[in-house]
């Protein structure tokens, strides 16, 4: 049962870094027009987003082979993402050009990584003697 749940985590988590890839890469490379339907996109949180992704793909594999490291890209994801959320606050408040989906979109993104990595914790870390 353990075994089924680690890889159905799995399988979500890769499935949404290879989104968050997909569309940060567009963005970033102009791919599909992708960029221009973006609009005040702030791409400093595009590129945390596409690091983020990397680091999600790495975890994915973290749990599948039920690896104790698994929290730690999971853990540098978070990080990364609070860094960007807070530059991105300080953007905002300086009057800089955004999004306001943008905000909604990173506080889910920073939620939705922090819930992998509990589960990394309370089903690897903690759990591996």
């Amino acid at each position: 049962m353990k075994k089924t749940l680690l890889y159905i985590i799995a399988t979500v988590l890769a499935a949404f870094g290879l989104l968050t890839l997909f569309l940060s890469s567009s963005v970033i490379l102009d791919l599909f027009g992708i960029r221009g339907r973006e609009g005040n996109y702030v791409l400093f949180i595009v590129w945390a987003n596409f690091l983020s992704s990397i680091l999600y793909l790495i975890a994915a594999y973290g749990f599948i082979k039920g690896k104790r490291w698994t929290i730690k890209p999971l853990g540098l994801a978070s990080i990364v993402l609070l860094v960007a959320f807070t530059g991105l606050l300080i953007h905002v408040n300086a009057g800089g050009i955004y999004e306001t989906k943008t905000i909604g979109a990173m506080a889910f993104r920073i939620t939705i990584t922090i819930v992998f990595a509990a589960f990394a914790f309370l089903m690897i870390s903690k759990n591996i003697k």
